[in-house]
Parts: structure tokens; sequence; C-alpha cells
């Protein structure tokens, strides 16, 4: 029945965002997302972090899984910044605020969000947008790309800012922006509630941050960005009784990464040691309370006291030896006790079980450097970016591993990739100049080389005429 009702209830709202779109087709979007990307690298705080990024990576992905119209993989990027907000942006690019996950109490409402930011991207409102402007203002395409990176490049801006921005009739704009917000509501409970999620956290979450904030001056950036109107909220916890009561367990994983950026990404001195000590004071859930002793040891950790954390973790470890949170923080605290072979030998017996896994790879390769293993450190780099060639902080490792190796040519074009991928073509180019010279007599070397830097020219050619 409640399935029925459900399918009578999309027909009433048809998915107008896959039927639009003239605009932008799904080729140009991937070109434009790309080219956006790479300019976000360079002027917004996005955080490198393996474990952070795999797990909003892994969490989008199982929400991306249940959409429909999903023409092509999503990226999804932590930004360390403890304003609450996310944005999505073309080519299913999704930006999440480190002050998101820190508001939100659970996975579900932090999925509720996400979920919400895929929407916009399969049923294409930026692409309708676009198209909507076109048929009121002449503004071409190029200036409205244009509006889009400047709203991008500031993390507190999305999609409505965005649709505002350029607008021919700002309150046609007010309009198609609540219409955008009305449909992602409805597509993103479906996500969350295929994912297996509970779709009651989309209302809930959405309404206690419109309560807590309804009478301040300043309201976060998403109340900002994703108008919160007291109609919306009514209509998502309508739409709850097309939806079967859903009751997780709190999830080990959620709790951890909201410890880790708390102890490393708050701007608040607030999350010290002390404040993990008195988290485990309290009356606890286990999953919270392995969350504050793991916080707990960050902290002391970052604070140069590796000797403290190490008990800690190695406690945590003996119960769940598999758990990369923990794995990650002993490699840290073995290679900050100037024993970075320890750190290899426990990495390397876990890899082997999840070979190219980003936060082993990535840690392995670091310890490795330490160690001075700079050409099995490069090795391991470059295995790991056959499968993922955009990652800027492998570049940066394999720069590192070629330059202590004494790998001039290598350490150049590692270099220029990692400007390529902040779209600073220029030093791209440059760097791969000083590799020509470190090629001696190697025709091939020279003719990859000039190829690559072809590459640039052009990407740099096609940047320019966006």
């Amino acid at each position: 029945m409640a399935q029925a009702r459900l399918d009578n209830d999309k027909n009433e709202l048809p998915e107008i965002g896959v039927v639009a779109s003239n605009a932008i087709s799904i080729d140009k979007e991937l070109l434009v997302g790309e080219a956006l990307m790479r300019q976000l690298r360079g002027q917004a705080p996005i955080v490198n972090d393996p474990l952070l990024e795999e797990y909003i990576q892994d969490l989008g992905n199982r929400l991306v899984a249940q959409a429909d119209n999903a023409k092509f993989p999503f990226k999804f990027f932590p930004i360390a910044n403890n304003e609450i907000n996310a944005f999505a942006f073309y080519g299913g690019h999704v930006g999440v605020h480190t002050g998101l996950i820190i508001e939100a109490q659970s996975e579900s409402e932090l999925a509720s969000v996400l979920a919400h930011e895929i929407a916009h991207v399969t049923q294409r409102h930026l692409a309708r947008s676009m198209e909507a402007r076109q048929r009121t203002s002449p503004l071409q395409l190029v200036s409205m790309l244009g509006g889009m990176l400047l709203a991008v490049a500031n993390p507190e801006a999305g999609i409505a800012a965005i649709s505002a921005s350029q607008a021919a009739g700002q309150q046609a704009s007010i309009n198609y922006t609540r219409s955008n917000e009305k449909e992602a509501d409805r597509v993103g409970i479906e996500i969350l509630a295929r994912a297996g999620y509970d779709p009651s956290a989309a209302a809930s979450f959405f309404g206690k941050m419109a309560a807590k904030y309804r009478h301040q001056s300043r309201p976060p950036a998403f109340l900002l960005t994703h108008p919160m109107p007291e109609s919306r909220i009514a209509d998502a916890r309508a739409r709850l009784s097309l939806y079967e009561s859903v009751r997780l367990p709190p999830s080990s994983s959620f709790h951890l990464i909201r410890a880790r950026i708390l102890a490393r990404y708050s701007d608040s001195r607030a999350y010290n040691s002390q404040y993990f000590l008195t988290q485990l004071d309290q009356e606890l859930p286990e999953v919270e309370k392995r969350a504050a002793q793991y916080g707990l040891a960050l902290t002391l950790l970052d604070t140069e006291q590796p000797d403290k954390a190490r008990p800690i973790i190695e406690k945590l470890m003996a119960v769940d030896p598999e758990n990369l949170f923990y794995l990650d923080t002993y490699t840290d605290i073995a290679l900050a006790q100037n024993n970075p072979s320890l750190a290899i030998k426990v990495l390397r017996e876990h890899i082997q079980k999840q070979p190219r896994n980003r936060v082993l790879a990535l840690n392995l390769a670091n310890a490795m450097i330490k160690d001075g293993q700079h050409k099995e450190s490069a090795r391991v780099l470059k295995d790991y970016l056959l499968v993922n060639p955009d990652h800027l902080l492998s570049y940066q490792l394999l720069a590192d591993a070629y330059g202590e190796g004494r790998q001039m040519m290598e350490m150049h074009q590692a270099k220029a990739e990692v400007y390529a991928l902040v779209a600073a073509y220029t030093r791209a180019i440059d760097e791969l100049q000083t590799a020509y010279n470190f090629t001696a007599d190697s025709t091939l070397e020279k003719q990859r080389i000039r190829a690559r830097i072809d590459q640039f020219r052009e990407a740099e050619n096609r940047l320019k005429k966006l």
C-alpha cells in the first residue's frame, strides 16, 4: 500500500529535471565540472585526508547507487570549514563541509544532506537554471559559468546562490530555486530510503537546523543556500508516511570520522584532550566511547605526545585490528616515534588484503619515504594512481619520493601534475620544461614530456574559453 501511494505521489510531481536542458549536454557538463574542480582545488580549503575522503566517497557511492538518472560517477570531497553546508555542481561533484558532519548526530542525518545534493545533480538543476535564464536574459554561457565558478569558489555558496546571482528577475529566481529545492527534497528522501537509511532523518535534521538558527541574524550557509520555510519541512514530514520506519544501530565509521574532524579540523580549541576525557566520563554507547578514545589519541598525537597516544590505539586495535582509522593513527604514531619500519610492517600485512586502498597505500608510501625506500614508495604511489589518476595528495607524495631519491626528471614531472590538478597550467608547463633538461639522451622521455606540455596547453586554452 505504501508503495502504491509512493507511485501516485511520483505521478503528481513529475521529474522535470530529467526532461529539461538543452542548455548543456552531459559531455559538456563533465568537461565543465572537471575544469571547475581543478580551479576549486587551488582556491578552497579542500581536505587531503585519505580517511575523510574515503568515508565521504563511500557514503556518497551508497546513495548514488540508489539514484535514478545518475549519468556519471560522482566525486565527493571534504572542505575544512566550520560552516554547516554542502553544495553540488556540474559533473557530479559534491562538496561537504566539515561543519556539516559536526552538526549531524547520525549517519542518516549526514546521508540525508548528501542525498539532497545528489538529487540536485540527477535532476540537472544547474542546467535547468542555465536554460531558464537564457530565455529571459542575453547572458551567454561563459558568463553563467563564471558565476558558477565564483559561487563554488566561495564555500558558503551553493546551487540556490548560483540561481540568484545572475537571474534576470529576482522574484523569478527565488521561485525557481524553491521549485528546485522541493524536487530535491522529494528525490533525496527516496534515495535515502532506497539506500537503507532512516528517511525521517531528512525532515528531522532540516527541522532541527531551522529551529536552532531561526532567530539568529546570520544563519548557517546551508539555510541561506537551501531556504527552509515551514512549508518545506512540513512537506518532508508528510512524505514520511510513504516509507517504512527504519531504526539503525549507530555507525562506528560516522562517529570515528566525526571525532577525527573535532580533533583535527575544527576551528574551536574546545575539542582538545580534555573534551574527549570528559566524554569518556559519561555513560555512552560503546560505539561512541571508542570514538571518544580515538579522538583522545589524535589530540595526544597532535600535541606531540605519541607515547601516551600509542596504548590507546593499541587497545582499540586489539578489538578491531582491521579498522582503517586505528591503522592510520598507529602509522602516524610510529612515524612520530621515528620507527617507520614498524609502520611499514603493519601496513604491508593489511594491504595484501586490500590492495590499492587509499588509506593503506598512502600511509605505506609515506612511511617508505621516511624509511628511505624512495623507489618502493614511488612504485606504490604509481600503482594507486592507475585507478585514481586525479589524486592530488598522491602526486605530492610522489614528488617527495622522487625528490628524496634524487630522481630529478621524475620529481619535476610529478610536480607538474600537482600544478595541473589545481589548474595552474603555466607552472605545470614550467615544471615539465625543467624536467626536459634531465632527460639526457632519452628520446622517448623527451617525446612524452613534449606531448604532456601540448596537453596542458590545450587544457589551458579550453579553460580560458569557458
